[in-house]
């Protein structure tokens, strides 16, 4: 039904660089498609139908996967609400699995509820449209070499205000601040054939004071007396071998904890105690190679990863890298991509963001209402590039509210642990979902136990409670002002003038909550509008180039200018849709010259 040669295959990267096996086969490519605007499909049994069925009847459009039908990439291009859609393609056995094997289908992500069946037998059912989930689908196969039918059905209430979704509208048209919306597959889906025993998670947390990373592998399968070689190397160098021995006879998963020394062995190969140390302008980051043997001594599984040692901490009113004071210029960056939406249209276009980024003289970005691409987050660990991870929230507060978005940030923290490049999480961004904080107790008492959620996942980085305003507990006073220069000069001169600042007429802190010497950054600002072709809208504007890096100038001459605030996320990195605020268009275009724009950002403190 569906055939995609290998050379012709949208994003044919392997998807999660963060667990890397050297077999595995793309599923991105053409899939029959259809709209189910009725609600018809699980009553008429479509999952049951073969996928030439499908594609002759209710499946009668092809789209182009991982591209989500909104997309001009993915074929469809629909400006339409669809709030179902039905997936349908054909999969064999991979060429490459070995007797005894097991085959597991991977999706990076897929908006809102996907529900996934093979040959008719239900393999998958998740809930949340940023976070990767898979299945084991070898029973359900048909015989090898036989053709067996994958479908999926993707539920997104597009008007539905408790579903986390960022900036996705719910509106037929875009409008202020919110953009094109994306239902069902946006990321890469993928097969791969692994042994009984494999492992299934890899964690691991760098510690500076001791020199080395604490690493929990889990197992799955027979794991008794399961043997795990950890092959530890730094630049295409050794740096040494370990070996671990599961304890006891186990069936199912299995959790070694072990503390992994990166120090040569008599040996100085960095610049910390004898190892290398992440930075944005140093990234060295440490290659892993972990193979498991079974109790008889064959290799049962294989796989690449990487870390880096880092350290971020807020002290004495000062935000640290390393042991050392770091001022963040960030930039906020949205995600959005043309022609692909929320989906880059390529590995290089992820790529190339970043380097956009640092050519313009930041560190790092805050990636805004959008749960990344894992391909995005490889390339900040690899290029050298702070990043704060932020969930894509709802808008409106409800029970049902409440334990999607705990549920998904879960999953979120636990996928991205591993990127050194991570140095804060923000569960929440300026009261979206939760705006009578000042009135109700059970969404302040949500704030503090989504900030306590994620300081109980990962002790290891800074936790922000409410980005722009409204924190309570919280590791960083972040604040939201788009005032000119001239104002934030005048209002940021001390930390008690920041705190009572109030930009958008919203205090710093939820009732019950006060300041006590947190880092102060200037988390949105900025938002100059420049057109460089056609209309749109900022929070301040400029009509001529010049004009505009006077603004810019005087704004982050301001920042920097004041010993209260300790880094700032100038809005934005580009234009998205009809907001025109980006220092590139959306095409990523610069609209003034970059190197008088590294300048400016890359002002020194006094």
């Amino acid at each position: 039904m569906v055939s995609n040669p290998p050379s012709h295959r949208p994003r044919p990267e392997y998807p999660r660089p963060q667990l890397r096996r050297d077999r595995w086969s793309s599923l991105n490519g053409e899939w029959a498609f259809g709209f189910d605007d009725d609600g018809v499909g699980l009553r008429e049994q479509w999952f049951a139908l073969t996928a030439q069925e499908l594609a002759g009847t209710q499946l009668d459009q092809r789209i182009l996967v991982p591209y989500a039908p909104q997309s001009k990439l993915s074929g469809i291009a629909s400006d339409g609400q669809h709030d179902l859609v039905w997936y349908a393609r054909t999969v064999t056995r991979p060429g490459d699995a070995r007797p005894g094997d097991r085959i597991f289908l991977h999706f990076g992500a897929a908006d809102y509820h996907a529900t996934v069946w093979v040959n008719g037998i239900q393999v998958a059912d998740h809930q949340g449209g940023h976070t990767p989930f898979s299945a084991d689908i070898t029973d359900a196969l048909d015989a090898e070499g036989a053709t067996s039918t994958l479908v999926v059905r993707v539920a997104d209430q597009m008007t539905a205000l408790d579903l986390p979704r960022g900036k996705q509208y719910w509106l037929p048209q875009s409008e202020g601040i919110f953009y094109t919306p994306t239902t069902g597959i946006w990321q890469s889906v993928w097969l791969e054939p692994v042994a009984p025993l494999h492992l299934t998670e890899l964690h691991l947390t760098p510690d500076l004071d001791t020199g080395a990373a604490a690493l929990e592998i889990a197992l799955a399968g027979d794991t008794s007396e399961a043997r795990v070689e950890l092959h530890l190397s730094l630049h295409g160098e050794p740096v040494r071998v370990e070996t671990l021995t599961a304890d006891g006879p186990r069936t199912q998963h299995t959790l070694t904890v072990r503390r992994l020394d990166v120090a040569a062995p008599g040996g100085n190969v960095g610049g910390w105690n004898g190892f290398a140390v992440w930075s944005p302008e140093q990234p060295d980051l440490y290659d892993l190679r972990i193979r498991v043997y079974s109790p008889d001594g064959i290799l049962a599984d294989e796989v690449e990863s990487y870390f880096g040692m880092r350290s971020i901490e807020a002290k004495d009113g000062k935000v640290l890298l390393n042991g050392r004071p770091y001022f963040q210029r960030l930039v906020l960056d949205q995600g959005y991509f043309p022609g692909g939406v929320l989906t880059a249209p390529s590995d290089d276009d992820l790529r190339r963001d970043i380097e956009l980024a640092k050519e313009l003289g930041f560190n790092g970005a805050r990636k805004h209402q959008k749960v990344e691409d894992p391909r995005w987050l490889y390339w900040a660990d690899r290029l050298g590039f702070l990043v704060w991870g932020e969930m894509a929230n709802a808008y409106a507060y409800s029970r049902d509210y409440v334990g999607r978005i705990t549920s998904e940030w879960q999953e979120v923290v636990r996928r991205d642990h591993n990127h050194p490049c991570i140095v804060a999480w923000v569960p929440m961004n300026e009261s979206w979902a939760v705006p009578q904080l000042d009135t109700d107790e059970r969404q302040r008492a949500h704030l503090r136990a989504m900030y306590h959620l994620t300081r109980s996942l990962d002790v290891s980085r800074l936790v922000v409670s409410n980005d722009g305003w409204q924190h309570a507990d919280t590791d960083l006073l972040t604040l939201h002002d788009y005032r000119t220069g001239e104002v934030v000069a005048v209002n940021y001169r001390s930390p008690a003038e920041a705190v009572a600042a109030e930009s958008a007429s919203m205090p710093a802190f939820v009732p019950g909550s006060s300041y006590s010497g947190q880092p102060i950054l200037l988390t949105e600002c900025g938002g100059i509008a420049f057109a460089v072709d056609g209309g749109g809208w900022g929070y301040t504007t400029a009509e001529e180039p010049e004009e505009f890096l006077a603004s810019y100038r005087q704004l982050i001459e301001a920042i920097v200018g004041t010993p209260a605030v300790q880094g700032f996320c100038y809005t934005q990195l580009t234009d998205v849709e009809q907001e025109i605020n980006g220092l590139t268009t959306f095409e990523r275009v610069p609209k003034v010259d970059t190197h008088r724009l590294r300048e400016i950002t890359e002002l020194p403190r006094p």
